[in-house]
């Protein structure tokens, strides 16, 4: 009679692990439920690492080595390079797993390929997400000290232009918020539409060469 512990690993063994930052667990799981990858599962770094790229590659080294202890095989990595500085492909390719590829996730939302082609425009953009505009106080303006000090936007925004807000759905009170972000910043405004981006795709082959 099998033991449940060696149960639960022979049902691991069959399943795609994402270990994503915890910017894009939203939208994960929205590709999850549009793609019915039922044998997709989710587990996420804190988002505040966005902030401590330092964090992140050895949280990730933990992560996949727990993670491979569960019985896991199949393991797919909800990161782009995030300013690691090559960090986290250091770490796939310690343990022989796949990132999504690119600098960071406002490369991969937009499409690899898109963001290339307007990288030199987007020098001086501050891009915002769905996560970032639903987080703007959380992540932005408190740990700034900006509702305290807003004389201080000069100091941490004086070298934008524009911010672009990179939507991956259509809720008017995003696009409120990020509009909002903009005029507070003094910045020029851009909206583009771009859906889960690459997202949807890297997660869809992983899951077909899962046997998913």
């Amino acid at each position: 009679m099998a033991t449940p512990g060696k149960s639960v690993k022979a049902e691991n063994d069959r399943r795609l692990l994402v270990i994503a930052c915890g910017m894009i667990a939203r939208e994960v799981l929205a590709v999850k439920e549009r793609l019915s990858l039922d044998h997709l599962e989710l587990t996420c770094l804190p988002a505040e690492f966005h902030y401590y790229p330092e964090k992140i590659a050895p949280a990730l080294d933990k992560a996949i080595s727990d993670a491979k202890a569960d019985g896991y095989k199949h393991i797919f990595i909800g990161y782009a390079d995030c300013g690691t500085g090559g960090m986290v492909d250091r770490v796939c390719q310690k343990h022989g797993v796949e990132r999504m590829e690119g600098p960071h996730c406002f490369a991969f939302y937009q499409g690899i390929d898109a963001f290339k082609a307007m990288e030199d425009g987007d020098m001086l953009a501050f891009y915002m997400t769905d996560f970032l505009c639903r987080q703007f106080e959380a992540f932005f303006i408190k740990p700034l000290g900006l509702d305290r000090h807003p004389e201080l936007i000069a100091d941490y925004f004086g070298n934008y232009e524009k911010v672009v807000y990179l939507a991956q759905t259509d809720d008017p009170a995003l696009d409120k918020v990020a509009e909002d972000a903009a005029r507070l910043l003094g910045l020029a405004y851009e909206r583009r539409f771009t859906g889960y981006g690459d997202l949807t795709s890297s997660l869809r082959a992983r899951a077909v060469s899962a046997g998913a």
